[in-house]
């Protein structure tokens, strides 16, 4: 076997050798170690490389920084949406790689042109963190015909963000905003149990049962779903706070229904570590990824 062949061939024939099982995409940052290794010691044999060598070595460098990754964590990372949500643009036909339409699970480098929902996908950003003060009339969603205004509208930031959670129309308070994908789906999972803390307003008084209810947790009939225990601290006579675990669909409302109370207001002011502070309705202030959670 001649030099050449044996530096396109390093990887593949050293990981023999060494008794490794050799199917590229297992073996495939190993084989690349292995060939930069062969390369570094005919470097140190001749002081004079031919081109193919320097060639060789180039292309090794962009196989490295190549690495193919799935398409709904690719999506996700550049901050469209979670990965729960890339997954579906896929199986509805949403997604195009190089002019192809994309399947479930395939891998891409960021090098391909990637559509999503008919828009040129651009390539990963910085990682941005903000935290927002949702007003009240304000609609979590991407696209909604029948919203009077949705959350992209109120966001003037140079780089695209996206909701990591949400919060009703008619509720107010603290949301994070980001492009970090895997935040976005680490947030979005309630089995992840991410502590979060409301202020409620109810149409009548604060009764020991109420109270008594979110401790134990109560039972959704609209949603088939008992809800985790709940700490709750009253405030006022209409007023208390009430820290959950969980995001089942409006489940503060749902809960106070099911104790006969309709609420008046509400609003968050706690995720994990991160405090809503002294923002007013539709302000933002940048934040880090370790203010979320400290601990």
């Amino acid at each position: 076997m001649g030099l050449r062949a044996a530096i396109a061939d390093a990887g593949c024939v050293l990981c023999s050798g060494m008794k490794f099982r050799y199917e590229p995409k297992r073996n495939f940052i190993r084989s690349i170690c292995v060939g930069r290794f062969v390369l570094k010691n005919v470097r140190s044999a001749s002081d004079t490389l031919p081109d193919y060598i320097v060639h060789a070595e180039r292309n090794l460098f962009k196989i490295m920084t190549k690495i193919e990754i799935r398409i709904n964590k690719y999506i996700a990372s550049c901050g469209v949406c979670s990965r729960r949500d890339a997954d579906k643009l896929i199986d509805e036909g949403k997604v195009f790689v190089d002019g192809v339409r994309a399947e479930s699970g395939m891998k891409v480098t960021g090098e391909e042109e990637i559509i999503v929902n008919g828009k040129a996908l651009n390539k990963p950003d910085r990682k941005v963190y903000l935290a927002f003060y949702k007003p009240v009339g304000v609609t979590v969603s991407e696209k909604d015909a029948h919203a009077e205004k949705l959350i992209g509208e109120l966001i003037d930031y140079p780089v695209r963000v996206t909701y990591a959670g949400r919060l009703d129309k008619d509720s107010e308070g603290l949301m994070i905003l980001t492009n970090d994908g895997d935040l976005i789906e680490e947030m979005m999972r309630g089995a992840n149990k991410h502590e979060k803390e409301y202020v409620v307003r109810i149409d009548k008084e604060v009764t020991d049962e109420l109270v008594r209810r979110f401790e134990e947790g109560i039972y959704l009939k609209d949603l088939d779903a008992k809800t985790r225990p709940a700490k709750i601290t009253n405030r006022s006579k209409y007023t208390f706070s009430v820290i959950i675990d969980q995001g089942l669909n409006r489940q503060i409302r749902r809960m106070c229904k099911a104790c006969g109370a309709n609420v008046v207001s509400l609003k968050r002011i706690r995720i994990e570590d991160l405090l809503l502070g002294d923002l007013k309705p539709g302000e933002w202030r940048e934040i880090s990824k370790e203010q979320i959670r400290k601990a």
